[in-house]
């Protein structure tokens, strides 16, 4: 039967739309500049190593990559190179952070896949390489790092975990539930084929479980990390798992009555945390014991700041990113929890940072990541310079973050002769901020720009173009 034009116009409109990545513009819309040689001057330059900044500094760039770095004395612009003046500011490698994703809490017990806007405000938040850790919607995120690494949609370089691997309790309705260790290693060969390259256990899984999925995953080259609590820190440990998730938030090493392949009912977990002393030997024996196992930690100090008391709100511009009804959400929850007075979170916020820091200088590998889960108020754009300013809080100079956040990163994804500082043969991933970073002060100063592979990327125009949008795309 032949259709009527008008349907047939419809029908083809649809199918371009769905056919389409749909950033809201291109590619030279977000593009503040780019060119074949571009040199960098009067930096105050964080290299990612850990080492002290250096003052009024040079980086030169070609085709991508760094090809020199000096004193701007010692560096002289080659000819028909383009010169940007950074007037002092900061110059720090591109954030590479472990514990992202591409969906944010819509309602209790869901969440929406964002792929569109996500990938544009983590990079105008200065992230360049993220993990994906556990994905809701796993076929968008693997179909998006397609995109971005071909060149048609816009992004940072993505490490696409699969899907959450949960026990059989129910955690939301987009989660496998496994039954049994068969169930979970079936779950590891499936996703590895289609193109994930890294694994992320959840809180209900079993012993049996987790050791399966840590073996079947290194069977194909690949990582483990997990948000554990029917599982111990010191028994993941033990198998041989990568990577913990969130610091010591959960760690059910410390719950008294806990059972062993049972998440403790209730607050049990944060409850052991906080009457926990800061300088308890048994928390100095677990971190030794994730060290000795080569085992690293990502803080993820920002999500879990959002129920503690006492702490701010999310600025108003990363809320002006929110469809109404989401930012009415959150703020309708921080508002309850503000009220509700001093909690178990905020006291073990403060203990957790001093927990990863003690981690960190005992030589534990500490990563970064943000998390854009709880009920909300992480969000990309912003989350990144939150999580570099409570880690300046925890203690940690300026340099010490800045290798956190880039170098430890990219040392995890076995990346680092790619990635993660700035130094000559590495891609030029970076990021400008407008001023010097201050040794006294945790605040960052506002963000320039964010390059990645040469070209750098306008935050502003990035931010304004997707006001309102998180919720819908």
């Amino acid at each position: 039967m032949k259709k009527p034009p008008a349907l047939l116009a419809l029908m083809l409109a649809i199918q371009a739309f769905a056919q389409t990545p749909q950033p809201p513009g291109d590619t030279e819309r977000y593009t503040l500049f780019q060119a074949p040689v571009t040199l960098l001057r009067n930096a105050q330059l964080f290299d990612g190593s850990g080492g002290a900044p250096r003052e009024h500094m040079s980086v030169l760039i070609r085709d991508g990559r760094i090809a020199d770095v000096k004193p701007d004395a010692e560096l002289r612009a080659p000819a028909g190179a383009l010169v940007k003046d950074l007037a002092g500011g900061a110059l720090m490698p591109g954030f590479v952070l472990l514990h992202e994703h591409l969906f944010y809490p819509t309602e209790r017990g869901s969440y929406g896949a964002f792929f569109q806007s996500f990938p544009l405000l983590y990079l105008a938040g200065g992230v360049t390489t993220l993990r994906t850790a556990g994905s809701m919607s796993p076929y968008a995120d693997l179909n998006t790092w397609k995109d971005i690494r071909e060149g048609r949609a816009v992004g940072p370089d993505m490490d696409v975990t699969a899907p959450f691997l949960n026990g059989i309790q129910a955690f939301v309705a987009q989660v496998p539930r496994l039954a049994s260790a068969e169930d979970a290693v079936r779950q590891v060969g499936y996703w590895a084929d289609v193109g994930a390259t890294s694994y992320k256990g959840y809180m209900h899984l079993t012993r049996e479980q987790l050791a399966a999925i840590v073996e079947a995953a290194h069977e194909r080259k690949a990582r483990v990390t997990a948000h554990l609590c029917a599982v111990t820190y010191a028994e993941a440990a033990t198998m041989g798992i990568d990577n913990l998730e969130h610091g010591f938030f959960a760690s059910s090493d410390f719950v008294d009555s806990k059972q062993p392949d049972a998440c403790p009912a209730g607050d049990a977990v944060p409850r052991s945390l906080d009457a926990l002393a800061v300088d308890d030997p048994r928390m100095a024996a677990l971190q030794r014991r994730l060290i000795d196992r080569k085992v690293a930690l990502t803080s993820t100090l920002t999500v879990f700041e959002t129920f503690s008391h006492g702490r701010p709100m999310a600025p108003a511009a990363a809320l002006d990113l929110l469809m109404p009804q989401l930012r009415e959400q959150y703020v309708a929850r921080y508002t309850a929890i503000q009220r509700g007075g001093p909690n178990a979170y905020g006291r073990v916020l403060a203990k957790d940072m001093a927990w990863e820091k003690q981690f960190a200088d005992a030589g534990g590998l500490l990563v970064a990541g943000t998390d854009p889960t709880g009920y909300g108020g992480v969000i990309p754009g912003y989350s990144s310079l939150r999580q570099f300013e409570l880690l300046r809080e925890a203690g940690f100079d300026a340099a010490a973050t800045v290798k956190i956040m880039t170098a430890n990163g990219a040392t995890y994804l076995g990346r680092s002769a790619d990635i993660g500082r700035i130094a000559p043969g590495l891609r030029a991933d970076l990021i400008a901020f407008a001023a010097p970073l201050d040794a006294a002060r945790p605040a960052l100063p506002d963000v320039a720009w964010t390059m990645k592979a040469g070209r750098a990327w306008d935050r502003a125009r990035i931010l304004n173009a997707w006001k309102g949008q998180v919720g819908l795309r």
